[in-house]
């Protein structure tokens, strides 16, 4: 196909560079960037005399960068990208890790390594993802804890060593299929009769550090291997090609953990509430050290929590690709794309949970306060020191099946036919389902003191008289959660595009699609509320725990070897300790994941969709080519919810209510909604190396598949101080984002420029989150009209015979002591503390119970902008070059503001971000170290609690390194550091004394070599 844009000062140049590209792996495509987003569209066959220019030759690290260059260059609008030999050289583990050396793309790390992208402040779930410009899946299932609200495609499932360039769309046109606000990245793989053919393949070695800072137990090989290869020929005097790539690779790792998972109650200062600290001149309020003023926002942990985390991954990545062109005019690709990641994860943990009685704290000053020191009285010492396990085992899958036809039907017409049916499936891959957690306590507690005065926090638990440590001896089995989680997407999606030229320098593009889209994802879960302990400890045989120090696997944390740290925990054979709590209790079935699921949501989308674009270049003295477009898209939304509908409320355990469940149903609604989507990118060839480009477009971005459910769903725990739920609504329309960008490019150089762009969208319709408080009645906002014991008949009868209105113990007891019998109230015996063991049941007298409803809604419109420098420049002959960005991103009025209560309209994502890469390369040695930085930024508007909360990603900044060797023609050898300055990841709260999660990762260091025939 010919060029939709023409700047002939620089075309044969462009293609020769792009010709002479090769690196160990695979050939690079001799693609001319200008039509890489008409996906299916023949790449422009390079002119004969190009092939014959020598000069112009450029291998390695600089090869690469100048192909990257010239994407950037010589593309409709603002494109950035990355070729094979960039991927290859960088000391990135997955797509994710390489993408975060453009400018403007930042990463969420999940597991240690990038697994979604950010692109200019835009979070993942609205940055459209395609695999050879077809519109891929994604599938999640939130670590086997939930359904999935998530759109974001997990690039942590792909290997780089299979794909040939990846291009990142920042500005959109008429072409490409919406979805992407943030920008569209294109994953483009070899093609045999585009490629020069190559058979290679490659082995490293791979030891990760953080797998010998784990507890024996959760260790795995200290050497794990990978291996990847490619074989692509061709046949028939070049018209029948085929090419096939594939990868295994194997990690096992490991993290620590410290924070509060279950997240932190936030109240203003003179709120008298489940949780607060006593108001002035009440007692206890002597306790207080700089109380919050009346005014100033505080919150108080739920919980502490410490784990050691051992994780193994197995890796399998595989493309074949068949092409056959029956005619000079035709060409056929049929490819079939599959990925495999399998993930198990074991978990040991020491906690305490805080029940909100006597405290003794001291905070830091406000509006915004956090407790430094957070003591909770426990006289005598009889709670639970808590020290649970997990084992989480998921298969993440992806295939993808696709057909494509291009005809060059004459010099001015050409047609292209693209078909794919895709699927991403995440499932669990145990026989005890997605992850499964066994909750093992030692009622040994007495006062309790939490440290939040450094970013690792430290706890301080008093022991019984004559008790210096844990034992074995005091464990049992106490609460457990078996859950099955479940997601898959699937995509079909049929294109036909081409392209009229009406002479030398323009053109029209147009095209028409069909995309049907459905999504599935489900969950169920088996839970165990026996706080009190399932049996007695010495029902339990001691071998099955083994004691350990958890200070010991913090090391690159200050304060983890604190005097005050009572860090004695007990690991526990996890098969033992099941397969003992089922027999104790006789149900088995108790202790695994049910097979039918509690909440099962069900999407289907159908879009059609078509578009036309205008191109031209005026050849003035200063050349413009222009591009004008317009799509229009119209998508249908059928949403079915597995809605549990609640028949009461039950009071099993001192400070939780359980929701009782009758049969579920499905429920379904239905939404539509169509948009013309115009585009307008110009630019201007100043001089021969200085280009001045500006862009205009409209894209939108789909509300999450849990956002659009049909139906309201409220979870099993309540509190005492009311449920929580979630509702969605298939209407939501989607996020609509004016773009506009404007740019400035000096190439001055070989291999060599300077940009500077700026950025602006506005955004309509942003999805935010709301929180109704419902409490049921006639008015049918809540349909179960669920009632509670607390602050019912019983409740108060307990209150006035002395119990305090905070202590949930007291009044739970005095329940269960004097209304044993009567109607509701069910008392079973007494647990090792001797507090009353049963149930309490909701009556019809007893008041209806509250629950904070979250749901979605398109709130107020709102702009962020933002600046992109780039640089990047090779001294000459020397063998050394750099190449740096800075992206800075602001809005004015899409921060949180930590001083406001409740749901709020904010941004997920937005930071500012930085890259530098200093490289050598010469004399067959190939040196690179890349340091990349991403600011403070919003990762979630809800934590643990429920409650509407920030959770804020502390500043983060990596260095890795690569060196590598060229043995000889044939051999190469490389040496990769990931993380080499063992960086440890935090997240905070409204105040950065409130940890959420601190996470020690460490080093990864792999040696390779790659051989080719």
């Amino acid at each position: 196909m010919k060029q939709s844009r023409v700047a002939p000062k620089r075309t044969l140049l462009t293609s020769a560079l792009l010709l002479a590209l090769s690196q160990p792996l695979y050939a690079q495509q001799t693609t001319n960037t200008t039509n890489t987003s008409e996906a299916g569209q023949r790449s422009a066959t390079v002119d004969e005399d190009a092939r014959t220019l020598d000069t112009v030759v450029v291998q390695g690290i600089r090869g690469s960068l100048t192909s990257s260059m010239n994407l950037k260059r010589d593309s409709q609008g603002v494109v950035d990208g990355i070729v094979a030999e960039d991927i290859g050289k960088f000391p990135d583990t997955n797509l994710a890790e390489s993408l975060q050396r453009i400018s403007g793309v930042s990463i969420d790390r999940s597991l240690g390594e990038g697994a979604r992208v950010t692109v200019r402040g835009i979070g993942p779930d609205y940055n459209m993802v395609m695999l050879n410009g077809r519109q891929m899946p994604a599938s999640s299932n939130g670590n086997g804890a939930g359904v999935s609200n998530s759109r974001a495609f997990d690039f942590a499932n792909l290997a780089s060593e299979a794909i040939s360039s990846v291009e990142v769309y920042k500005t959109s046109r008429a072409s490409i299929p919406p979805g992407g606000i943030g920008a569209t990245i294109n994953i483009r793989t070899a093609r045999p009769l585009e490629s020069e053919p190559v058979i290679n393949v490659g082995m490293k070695a791979v030891h990760d550090t953080s797998n010998g800072n784990l507890p024996d137990s959760l260790q795995g090989h200290d050497i794990t291997p990978e291996i990847s290869g490619i074989f692509s020929q061709r046949y028939f005097d070049g018209t029948f090609g085929v090419a096939l790539t594939g990868s295994y690779q194997e990690r096992d790792f490991g993290f620590s953990q410290v924070g509060v998972p279950n997240g932190w109650r936030p109240f203003r200062g003179d709120e008298n509430n489940w949780g607060t600290i006593p108001q002035p001149g009440t007692p206890g309020s002597e306790n207080i050290t700089n109380r919050p003023g009346p005014t100033d926002i505080y919150s108080v942990p739920q919980n502490l929590n410490y784990s050691v985390n051992g994780v193994q991954r197995q890796r399998t990545n595989g493309q074949l690709t068949l092409q056959w062109a029956p005619a000079d005019n035709v060409t056929t690709t049929l490819d079939y794309t599959y990925s495999e990641n399998k993930i198990q994860q074991q978990r040991n943990e020491l906690s305490v949970w805080f029940n909100f009685g006597p405290s003794v704290s001291s905070w830091t000053d406000g509006p915004v306060a956090a407790p430094l020191i957070y003591k909770e009285i426990i006289n005598p010492a009889n709670s639970d020191v808590s020290m649970g396990g997990m084992r989480l085992a998921n298969v993440n899958e992806n295939k993808s099946l696709g057909f494509n036809v291009d005809w060059e039907i004459s010099d001015a017409l050409d047609l292209s036919l693209d078909y794919h049916n895709s699927s991403a499936e995440t499932r669990p891959d145990s026989p005890w389902g997605s992850a499964g957690v066994l909750g093992m306590s030692a009622f040994v507690r007495g006062d309790t003191t939490a440290d939040f005065t450094r970013d690792f926090p430290v706890v301080t638990i008093a022991l019984p008289p004559g008790v210096s440590q844990v034992e074995p001896s005091q464990a049992l089995v106490s609460g457990s959660v078996f859950n099955n989680a479940y997601n898959k997407s699937e995509i079909e999606q049929t294109q036909v595009k081409g392209r009229f030229e009406f002479g030398e320098y323009s053109g029209l593009d147009f095209g028409a699609s069909y995309t049907d889209v459905e999504n599935r994802t489900a969950f169920g879960f088996m839970q165990r509320d026996t706080w009190g302990g399932v049996g007695t400890a010495a029902d339990y045989d001691d071998s099955i725990f083994t004691p350990d120090n958890m200070g010991e696997y913090f090391e690159s944390f200050s304060g983890h070897n604190a005097p005050a740290f009572t860090d004695r925990f007990l690991l526990f054979d996890f098969d033992r300790l099941r397969a003992r709590a089922a027999e104790l209790t006789g149900h088995p079935e108790w202790y695994r994941a049910p097979e039918a699921f509690t909440r099962d949501l069900r999407t289907e989308e159908k879009s059609t969709g078509g578009y036309m674009q205008y191109t031209t270049t005026f050849n003035w003295s200063m050349p413009l080519n222009l591009a004008a477009g317009v799509r229009y898209e119209k998508t249908e939304v059928t949403s079915s919810a597995l809605v549990p509908t609640a028949t009461g409320i039950s009071w099993s355990a001192a400070n939780e209510l359980n929701l009782n469940f009758g049969e579920p149903g499905f429920a379904t609604l239905r939404g539509e909604y169509d948009y013309w989507l115009p585009n307008l990118d110009a630019s201007l060839d100043i001089t021969d190396s200085i280009i001045l480009r500006g862009s205009y477009s409209q894209t939108i971005g789909r509300p999450g598949w849990a956002d659009i459910q049909g139906g309201r769903t409220l979870d099993q725990i309540v509190r005492v101080d009311g449920g929580t739920g979630t509702q969605g609504d298939p209407s939501l329309k989607p996020l609509v984002s004016d773009n506009f960008d404007l740019s400035f490019e000096w190439y001055f150089a070989e291999s060599s420029y300077v940009s500077v762009g700026y950025f602006r969208k506005d955004i309509e319709n942003y999805i935010g989150t709301s929180q109704i408080i419902d409490v049921g009645g006639s008015d049918g906002e809540t349909p179960f009209n669920l009632h509670t014991p607390v602050g019912g008949g019983y409740w108060n009868a307990a209150l006035a015979n002395g119990c305090p209105q905070a202590d949930v113990v007291c009044i739970r007891n005095y329940i269960l002591g004097n209304f044993n019998g009567q109607p509701g109230v069910t008392r079973t015996g007494t647990d090792a503390n001797g507090n009353a063991t049963g149930t309490i049941n909701g009556l019809s007298s007893d008041p209806l119970a509250s629950f904070r409803i979250t749901t979605p809604a398109n709130k107020q419109d709102s702009t962020l902008d933002g600046w992109e420098f780039n640089v990047q420049h090779v001294f000459g002959e020397t063998g050394f070059g750099v190449a740096a960005n800075y992206t800075i991103v602001d809005s004015p009025d899409l921060n949180y503001d930590n001083a406001v209560l409740g749901g709020q309209f904010a941004l997920v994502g937005l930071s500012d971000s930085a890259n530098l890469v200093l490289f050598y390369e010469k004399y067959d040695w190939s040196v690179r170290t890349a340091y990349n930085w991403r600011d403070q930024f919003l990762s979630a508007v809800f934590d643990g609690s429920g409650i509407p909360n920030p959770n804020y990603v502390d500043d983060y900044g990596q260095l890795d390194i690569s060196i590598g060797y060229q043995i000889n023609d044939q051999m190469s050898v490389q040496f990769e550091g990931i993380n080499i300055t063992d960086e440890t990841v935090r997240v905070f709260g409204r105040n950065e004394r409130q940890t959420l999660f601190a996470t020690q990762n460490g080093p990864r260091y792999m040696l390779g070599f790659r051989y080719q025939f």
